[in-house]
């Protein structure tokens, strides 16, 4: 209980120390002269355009997720059985959402200064909305699905007490996935851009250093979206229940602090020499090849376990007591989560170049490579208990958890 007390309450303070770091304190990590605390504490001080913006935000994002042009799908079985419903909008959403801000910053109804300008305030708005919206969700639960509850109402409060919890129940409109896919993720995106814009209009161009940045978390977005099916099988939606941990890191954690980057190339545009600007590109590419390649072959694996092949060969598999088969062919056969390896290539790609004055701008790959260590422990102990033995002759046959070699 003392650990969900002290990440509820640390979480939000991390976030604001970010902001402070890289706007008031030379972004460097520690606080130190040209540190302007009065100037941070104005800053996040609530207004009322920074609830409008959000709230008009959410809102838009939630209209088009119940309305927007997409398929239908089933998401994986559900542990009491029985299959739910998506709306896979997700293309439509970027694009549309892209179309409106560009269109209308162009016809000069919207002015992406507003996001700079209200960024701290931002903050302070979407962390009360988190918190608000998981009082919502923890009287949901408990009113709809009490097999969930834990007995403590602070542990069930961060992890949540309901796993699918929908508006209305039984329709499509799920509030997991959509705080998942949506607002969280399309607003890094937008604020990125956002913060081109502003160092086009202060400078008149834009730094390669900014471009990378932008070119390569929106090309992971974009990726995303292309694939957003591939969300269903993830431990988020299979396997948790949607509580204030889920909430923060979707819609206030993702977009605004993955977007540190672009702040700091915005205010201490660092030189990036041609040759590096080729080799980050290079590896933000090869990363998203890998990421990608690797979980469409787990995808294509999922629908015709017997039909697959990968690298020209039936695809190999064991086969457990309960009937499920673990994939043994191709990058998964190398390890067990070859996958991340993609991921931290993408991780390191979009910080290098920010440059090496501080160490401010690492803390994403830093702290990605530490949520994926401990997500592959979760998994690991989760397959250990549901699998037993099998687990552990998959493990004999694949003993390398993510870096072949290494880990």
């Amino acid at each position: 209980m003392a650990g969900n007390l002290a990440l509820m309450l640390g979480l939000p303070a991390i976030t604001y120390y970010f902001w402070f770091a890289v706007r008031f304190n030379g972004g460097a990590l520690l606080p130190g002269e040209a540190a302007d605390v009065a100037g941070f504490l104005g800053s996040i001080q609530p207004t009322w355009t920074a609830l409008g913006l959000y709230l008009a935000w959410f809102g838009l994002q939630a209209a088009l997720q119940a309305f927007g042009p997409g398929p239908v799908v089933e998401g994986t079985e559900l542990p009491q059985g029985g299959r739910l419903r998506y709306r896979m909008n997700g293309p439509a959403a970027l694009a549309i959402t892209l179309l409106l801000a560009v269109g209308g910053t162009g016809a000069g109804w919207l002015d992406p200064h507003v996001i700079v300008e209200q960024f701290g305030a931002l903050i302070t708005v979407m962390t009360g909305f988190t918190v608000v919206f998981s009082v919502f969700l923890y009287v949901w639960g408990r009113r709809t699905d009490p097999r969930h509850l834990s007995g403590s109402v602070v542990h069930d409060f961060w992890m949540g007490t309901g796993h699918n919890p929908r508006l209305p129940p039984g329709g499509l409109f799920d509030l997991k996935f959509f705080c998942e896919a949506r607002p969280g993720l399309i607003l890094w995106v937008v604020i990125d851009l956002a913060l081109a814009w502003e160092q086009v209009q202060q400078t008149g161009s834009l730094s390669p250093a900014l471009a990378l940045v932008c070119f390569g978390q929106g090309l992971y977005v974009l990726d995303y979206y292309l694939h957003e099916p591939a969300i269903l099988t993830t431990m988020d939606i299979k396997h948790e229940n949607f509580g204030y941990m889920l909430a923060f890191g979707d819609l206030v954690w993702v977009p605004m602090t993955y977007t540190l980057q672009a702040w700091y190339c915005l205010l201490y545009p660092p030189e990036v020499p041609t040759w590096a600007i080729v080799l980050l590109v290079g590896t933000n590419l090869a990363g998203l090849a890998i990421f990608r390649t690797v979980n469409n072959q787990k995808d294509r694996f999922r629908r015709d376990p017997d039909g697959t092949r990968i690298w020209g060969a039936p695809a190999r598999y064991l086969e457990t007591a309960q009937g499920n088969k673990l994939l043994l062919s191709g990058f998964w056969g190398w390890s067990r989560h070859f996958n991340y390896v993609g991921d931290l290539l993408m991780a390191w790609s979009w910080s290098l170049p920010c440059g090496f004055a501080s160490p401010l701008p690492y803390y994403y790959p830093i702290y990605f490579t530490i949520l994926l260590v401990h997500r592959e422990r979760r998994d690991h102990q989760f397959c250990a208990t549901k699998y037993g033995k099998d687990w552990e002759a998959y493990c004999a046959q694949v003993p390398w958890r993510i870096l072949p070699g290494v880990y």
